[in-house]
């Protein structure tokens, strides 16, 4: 597979990190192509949780990459880039104003778009400036619509010469400021893989389960975006045909192996359902989200059954719901810890049934991880272009996979690809495998 051409515009060479400091840094370094070694990235949502851990992760990653911290808070921006260090800075960027976004994109090779939430939003505005100034383009994007609106710009994308990656991120919620990088479409697609390949095989069902602590320490965005995705009805497939579903039903208790246990999760609309059905070619797919404690879930039930779609739809009244709520779970978010876990199940034609699972003590570290995993991997020319999905094979490279799940997880307290459930199970008697969609 061709390299993708980047377009980049930087030219100052950057001094290396120490030896010292490398030696005091269990993190494995990346060494870059050297037309992308002193790549300028700009982070869109780089003060808040999500953007400002990923730009971390970069920076530890690749040091010689030139940090910009995008947002418009420059207090933070400041307190930021002194975390950062020298190879930062930060820019104050309004992603509403297609001036301002292409101000900020005119001499960066890379922009990273981890200002959510997504959900309701109406125009694709960074890909659209990243297309117009010729800047590689990544997204922590967890809603289908605008998943599916970026997609539709893969041919203005190849024609500008630039390659996009749309939902690059870790999982539902998290992903929009929040904790997008460890793309589990990216499991999947390596799970439904070594099915055909190895086990010369068919998928048949594929579920992906997500759980995290409280607000896995992601505050007003996890809930801005768990709110919305409460006014869509949630698409999943069965047998090869759509069907709709309410949503934060269907709950399901999955094992998530020791360190998580077993969790309740429930239906929620996530892009990866119809991308995994229609790129991988999986008849059955859903996808489902839990938290804790307990009562978050049954809150969110509540949410379901009492107020009204359109209600949950609407962003001006999903931030004040946001704001009077958010107190409560900061509070709860001190006790409940940032515990993320994820896992995919994939069933196959002949009864083989495997796992992936991936899980890590604190979501703000593993988002960033993972955020910067995708990064890294678009600046090493694993992406050709155009806009695709991470399990694309133009979008992540098949023989970049592999690398791409070893960096993003680093530090985490389990990972495991392509094992039979009762591996990882705390209770594998009860695989909890049944015929669900």
């Amino acid at each position: 597979m061709a390299p993708s051409l980047l377009h980049f515009k930087t030219a100052a060479a950057v001094a290396m990190a120490s030896a010292k400091a490398a030696e005091n840094d269990n993190v494995s370094r990346v060494q870059l192509p050297d037309k992308t070694r002193n790549s300028r990235v700009l982070v869109l949502g780089g003060t808040g949780r999500v953007g400002g851990s990923t730009a971390t992760a970069l920076s530890k990653l690749c040091p010689d990459l030139r940090i910009v911290v995008g947002g418009r808070n420059r207090e933070k921006g400041a307190a930021m880039v002194a975390t950062l260090g020298k190879n930062s800075e930060f820019a104050e960027v309004n992603i509403n104003n297609k001036d301002s976004l292409e101000a900020a994109l005119s001499d960066v090779d890379l922009v990273v778009h981890a200002a959510g939430p997504f959900q309701q939003s109406q125009k694709c505005t960074v890909l659209e400036a990243a297309i117009e100034t010729q800047t590689a383009y990544l997204d922590v994007c967890d809603d289908t619509n605008y998943a599916f609106r970026a997609k539709s710009f893969k041919d203005r994308a190849v024609d500008a010469n630039i390659s996009a990656i749309t939902t690059g991120g870790i999982y539902p919620g998290v992903s929009n400021e929040n904790i997008d990088g460890f793309d589990m479409t990216v499991t999947a697609a390596e799970l439904v893989h070594a099915a055909r390949s190895e086990s010369k095989t068919e998928p048949d069902r594929l579920r992906f389960s997500y759980y995290t602590a409280g607000s896995g320490g992601a505050g007003p965005t996890i809930l801005a975006t768990s709110f919305l995705l409460l006014g869509e009805e949630v698409v999943a497939y069965n047998k090869g045909q759509k069907i709709k579903l309410k949503p934060f039903t269907g709950m399901l208790n999955v094992d998530f192996g020791k360190g998580i246990g077993k969790r309740d999760v429930y239906l929620l609309n996530l892009p990866e359902v119809r991308s995994a059905h229609e790129v991988l070619e999986v008849p059955t797919v859903s996808a489902r989200f839990g938290t804790a404690p307990f009562f978050w879930n049954w809150g969110m039930e509540a949410m379901t059954n009492l107020l009204p779609a359109e209600f949950l739809r609407d962003r001006s009244k999903v931030q004040q719901l946001v704001e009077w709520f958010d107190p409560l779970v900061r509070a709860v978010d001190g006790i409940a810890g940032e515990r993320v876990s994820m896992r995919v199940d994939l069933e196959c034609t002949n009864g083989r049934s495997t796992l992936a699972l991936f899980s890590h003590r604190r979501l703000s570290v593993a988002v960033g991880n993972a955020t910067a995993a995708s990064a890294v991997a678009i600046l090493e020319g694993s992406t050709q272009p155009g806009v695709w999905f991470p399990e694309e094979p133009e979008g992540i490279a098949v023989e970049a996979r592999e690398e791409l799940l070893k960096r993003a997880a680093e530090g985490a307290i389990a990972f495991v690809m392509n094992k039979p459930p009762w591996m990882v199970e705390t209770d594998p008697k009860e695989l909890g495998l049944g015929i669900y969609v």
